[in-house]
């Protein structure tokens, strides 16, 4: 039977790309040195003959020295900052290469295109493989490269579906490797596409691994089927030669924001690249499409409802759909409206964020006089309100006339509102003095206050739940659903993570009045469920507050709130959310929770666990005025709680951020409030957003919002919704009893090593039933000594079994998730110390894992935490050698009588992985002060590898070579600065200039060392804080660089190669060089 290959892959992908009218080359033969060369030398990234031919192309009217400085302009794209170069091309790119010229005295630009966007089919669509790129000494070659017009934009990573080994998570690791050693490459890269030949993924350069998302869909129609490998679907719908263009152009983002350290003061601003889902691009071609056939001459101005589940990228999708808005609607006037101040500042903080693709700064309306006045203007414009700044002025039953345009696009975030209404109802007028009701009024819902003000404008709603069927009013404003994207999709796709719920009614108990008073408000809210002042000044609700709000039932619910959030917080790292019924009920809260812990409480708005959220007044007293806080303080409270390393862990609010607010390590969600419908649909999806590997969010029950879950699921599902808005925790609990289940099992299989451990410890297997597996019950009644011991033996047996480690790791992966959805559940806890052992396993196979790459292969972002065995986490543990039987060298941990201790162990399969483990630190270690010898040691280690996991070498054998060769070339690297007489920063740059073994023979060993020392004093004296950034320190430094090469005779041919090298040596040492 035939082997499915890396290479079948490979050419199953160029087949596909044919089909689609790529045209293929093989890379060898365009290289430097091919039978049809196109490039210069390997380091050469984009083909220029064919870039430049483009440019003529698509520019005939354009002078050929402003084509040619385009071109330059396009290859002179140089910093070491890579997602500052990208973000660089792609504004080229995207709004052409200015090229400034003198006419008539005023200065003008030429606007070069790159690429015909318009007419996809106009320019050049290369798929190439085995291209080979050398950049600083590291040669490397991606599987495929995309290219269009001579640009490489996209970069396929492809591995072997038929070999464990070779996962996805591999090919997202090599991505990763080239970033490091090929940067040049990314300068232009779009897209980066990552595919084991079945499953398939796409991502931007600067996501992580949870970022790379499936493209399910070749046509926007339908998802493709289950059965189809997702790298045909993916190829078909994404890298189509339309759809691609269509995505470069209007579906990637570089989102800013500033982070400010409150340390220090300082500012920075971060960029996220940022590419639309398959779900977000078709649902806003769809919104686009929509729009301009309801803001046609004969259109009806109903733009449509796009509904996508809360957490699946709404606001990002808003963006998308009003960035492609403004390129096909005759620069238009978009309106977004929100109901709410906070949603309005968050949507308006996503849309700042993404100015580039939006071509404008987008305006936050002050009040209805400034409104008025944006909305006053001949075209343009982006103006963001609330709806209620369309209330029209002193009881007014119109709204002024502000616009007769057509071309104005409402877009209304959770369009389901019930203000957005037609209807008309009678208001008591009131005296301003004596407040007596002096007559009535007829008000309208605003829905009829924004068709007065803008008559002729189209409008569009984005929801993230769904339109219940006996709202009239939605469809009336909006229309119909454009696009559906619900839970089980979001989930299913990895763009959310599901929710679960966990009821504990019963640890803070409500009496029975206060059962029936949630239940008779229930009933209430049917009718309207956001809460009016109106009707919280009922007697019904101060006295359901009063009973939710009793002293001793507070003091309960922060006891249990303390220790639930503990047990979440021992084995998952995020944070929790508190919804309290009440702002008074909120403070109490607070406060009962500083009793039980006074250390998270901090006066200072940029210290402490735990905040309250909430705004009051004088007239509230005190206690609740101390909580008060203003729009900057919540700005800052809100950069805390979403910077999941800031040590505020806890926050407790009651109206605020329960919508629009994005907290992705937010895991626990604790609800003492009453909520139903949509209210409670955007408040629980707080919980679902994605966050390195967190498995799912919980969501806690303390006052009987079970019933009011399910009519939500019940609306849900008549709407056409698939998927649960949250499932019970027992769900999790069982899951993560198969899991436990399947791990236990491992330890009874027939392992290789175990004669071996049986010799060295005869306790370590059981002799009869209930099976002859590993004895791992000793672990809980040993010392530390012998728990560690056993950690050993049961890392060995893992290792003798058939791919045992890998099985183990990923088997203790899914435990770890399954174990911390099912926390606090009695059934979880009750095992807690056999999870944590088979964690610290893990841990132990974990840091012996990848070789030489620096990075092992479960180098996941985590947030779940291992559980610390108490007895491993004391003083008097016991060291890791020690517990192998080792001895751990005093003074150098290379020694050779250490190493030969170490290849006379017991157990050669820990002899190996403790030697690979200790090998890489030690180069690693060099690696961050000496470029070029970190880069051979590490080359040397990782090709003995390679050849050991191909078979061409024994245990036995890679463990000499690792002992007699790489370990020996470590410790003659380290003797060469005595040797020399060189400090250990001018080595690192003798070792930069004498990489060009042609310069060592010209100029000898003495002479390379006497320019090292003097190119390593100028780069200590012209190092600053910001020099690797600042193009003007680079360029001194160069300067400096090549007078002193010349100097001293260094071969000029090779000079260019040394100084890129010096200057990357250099970047290395520029924190050694300013701390100093």
């Amino acid at each position: 039977m035939s082997k499915i290959t890396e290479s079948n892959i490979e050419l199953f992908t160029i087949e596909e790309l044919e089909r689609l009218s790529y045209k293929f080359l093989y890379g060898p033969d365009i290289s430097c040195d091919g039978l049809f060369s196109e490039r210069q030398s390997y380091s050469d990234i984009i083909l220029v003959g064919r870039l430049r031919a483009a440019v003529q192309k698509l520019n005939p009217d354009i002078p050929v020295d402003a084509q040619e400085q385009a071109v330059q302009k396009v290859l002179r794209i140089y910093s070491p900052d890579m997602l500052h170069n990208n973000e660089t091309f792609h504004q080229l790119l995207i709004e052409k290469v200015k090229i400034p010229y003198q006419q008539d005295g005023y200065e003008r630009s030429y606007e070069v295109s790159l690429i015909d966007f318009d007419n996809p089919l106009n320019n050049e669509f290369l798929a190439i493989n085995q291209y080979t790129i050398i950049e600083n000494n590291q040669n490397k070659r991606p599987d495929i490269l995309l290219f269009v017009n001579g640009i490489p934009l996209i970069v396929i990573e492809l591995k072997n579906a038929a070999d464990e080994n070779a996962t996805i998570r591999k090919a997202f690791d090599q991505i990763q490797t080239y970033k490091a050693t090929i940067p040049s490459l990314f300068a232009f890269n779009a897209v980066c596409v990552i595919s084991d030949g079945i499953e398939c993924r796409a991502g931007s350069v600067s996501a992580g691994f949870s970022r790379y998302m499936s493209w399910k869909s070749a046509d926007g129609k339908t998802d493709a089927s289950r059965f189809s490998p997702q790298l045909e679907t993916l190829i078909t719908g994404m890298l189509n030669p339309a759809t691609l263009l269509d995505l470069v152009r209007n579906f990637i983002v570089f989102e800013k924001s500033k982070k400010e350290d409150l340390k220090t003061g300082i500012t920075q601003v971060e960029t996220v690249k940022k590419l639309a889902a398959y779900h977000q691009y078709y649902a806003v071609n769809k919104a686009v499409e929509s729009t301009l056939k309801a803001a046609a001459s004969d259109g009806n101005r109903k733009g449509g409802v796009v509904w996508h589940t809360q957490g699946s990228g709404k606001s990002i999708s808003m963006v998308f759909y009003t960035g492609k808005l403004v390129l096909s609607l005759n620069n238009p006037t978009v309106v977004v409206i929100t109901d709410r101040n906070d949603l309005d500042d968050q949507l308006f903080d996503t849309f700042a964020a993404s100015k580039q693709l939006l071509r404008q700064e987008p305006v936050q309306a002050k009040d209805r006089e400034h409104l008025k006045e944006l909305l006053k203007v001949a075209s343009g414009g982006i103006v963001f309100t609330t709806i209620q700044k369309f209330l029209p002025d002193d009881g007014k039953a119109e709204y002024d006339r502000l616009s007769d345009r057509t071309n104005i696009v409402v877009i209304a975030d959770e369009a389901h509102r019930t203000q957005y209404g037609f209807e008309a109802v009678t208001k008591d007028v009131k005296d301003k003095e004596t407040k007596e009701v002096i007559g009535k009024r007829i008000a309208y819902g605003f829905a009829k206050y924004m068709r007065d003000a803008l008559p002729y404008a189209t409008y569009i709603g984005f929801t993230g739940t769904p339109i219940e069927n006996t709202d009239i009013n939605t469809p009336a404003v909006f229309g119909q659903y454009v696009d559906i994207y619900d839970i089980s999709q979001s989930v299913a796709d990895g763009a959310t993570v599901k929710i679960y719920y966990e009821s504990r009614l019963a640890k803070v108990n409500l009496d029975e009045e206060g059962r029936r008073l949630i239940e008779e408000f229930d009933k209430e809210l049917e009718e309207d469920e956001e809460i009016t002042d109106k009707q919280r000044a009922k007697a019904k609700w101060a006295k359901l507050e009063a009973i939710v709000g009793n002293q001793e039932r507070v003091k309960n619910l922060a006891n249990d709130i303390v220790t639930h959030f503990e047990q979440r917080q021992a084995v998952f790292d995020g944070k929790g959310m508190i919804v309290a019924m009440s702002r008074r009920i909120a403070v109490d809260l607070y406060n009962e929770i500083i009793k039980l812990r006074p250390e998270w409480h901090n006066d200072d708005l940029t210290k402490g666990i735990i905040k309250v959220v909430m705004t009051a007044s004088s007239a509230d007293g005190p206690v609740m005025q101390k909580q008060h806080t203003t729009k900057a303080q919540r700005k800052t409270l809100s950069d805390r709680m979403k910077d999941p390393a800031d040590p505020m862990k806890l926050v407790i609010v009651r109206d605020m951020w329960l919508t629009g607010f994005d907290v992705p390590c937010l895991h626990t969600l604790y609800v003492d409030k009453p909520m139903r419908g949509h209210t409670l649909m955007q408040a629980i999806a707080r919980v679902n957003r994605i966050f390195k590997d967190k498995p799912g969010g919980l969501v806690v029950d303390y006052l009987g919002i079970a019933s009011d879950l399910k009519k939500a699921l019940s609306f849900y599902s008549d709407s056409g919704g698939k998927g649960d808005p949250a499932e019970t925790q027992e769900k999790a609990v069982a899951m993560f009893i198969e899991k436990i289940e399947v791990v236990r099992q491992l330890f009874f299989e027939e392992s290789k090593t175990k004669e071996a451990i049986i010799v060295a410890e005869p306790a370590a297997y059981y002799d009869n039933y209930p099976g002859t597996g590993f004895n791992y019950k000793r672990f809980f009644s040993a010392s530390p000594k012998e728990k560690l011991s056993i950690i050993l033996q049961a890392e060995e047996h893992i290792l003798g079994l058939e791919d045992g480690k890998n099985r183990f790791i990923r088997e203790v992966t899914l435990l770890s998730q399954a174990f911390v959805l099912s926390i606090p559940h009695e059934k979880a806890l009750t095992v807690k110390d056999e999870v944590a052992f088979f964690q610290a396993v893990k841990a132990r196979l974990v840091k012996f894992i990848g070789g030489g790459t620096g990075r092992p292969d479960i180098d996941i972002e985590t947030a779940i935490k291992q559980i610390v065995d108490e007895a491993l986490s004391s003083d008097k543990v016991i060291d890791i050698f020690d517990a192998a039987g080792i001895k751990k060298p005093e003074i150098s941990i290379l020694s050779e009588d250490f190493l030969l201790e170490i290849k006379g162990m017991k157990h050669q399969n820990l002899a190996l992985e403790l030697l690979k483990k200790i090998l890489n630190d030690e180069i690693r270690t060099r690696s961050k002060t000496n470029l070029v010898k970190g880069r051979a040691l590490l080359e040397m280690l990782e090709t003995a590898i390679k050849k050991y996991n191909n078979g061409l070498l024994t245990t036995a054998e890679i463990i000499q070579f690792l002992v007699d060769e790489v370990a020996k070339k470590i410790r003659e690297h380290d003797e060469r600065e005595k040797k020399l007489n060189l400090s250990r920063e001018e080595l690192a740059f003798y070792d930069a200039l004498a990489e060009n073994k042609s310069a060592v023979e010209v100029l000898g060993d003495e002479k390379l060392r006497i320019i090292a020392i003097e190119v390593a004093e100028k780069v200590k004296a012209n190092a600053t804080i910001d020099w690797t950034i600042r193009e003007s320190a680079r360029a001194k430094l160069m300067v400096l660089v090549k007078r002193t090469l010349t100097k001293y005779g260094y071969p000029p041919d090779m000079q260019q190669k040394a100084i890129d090298t010096v200057l990357k040596q250099a970047e290395l040492l520029a924190d050694y060089f300013v701390n100093a």
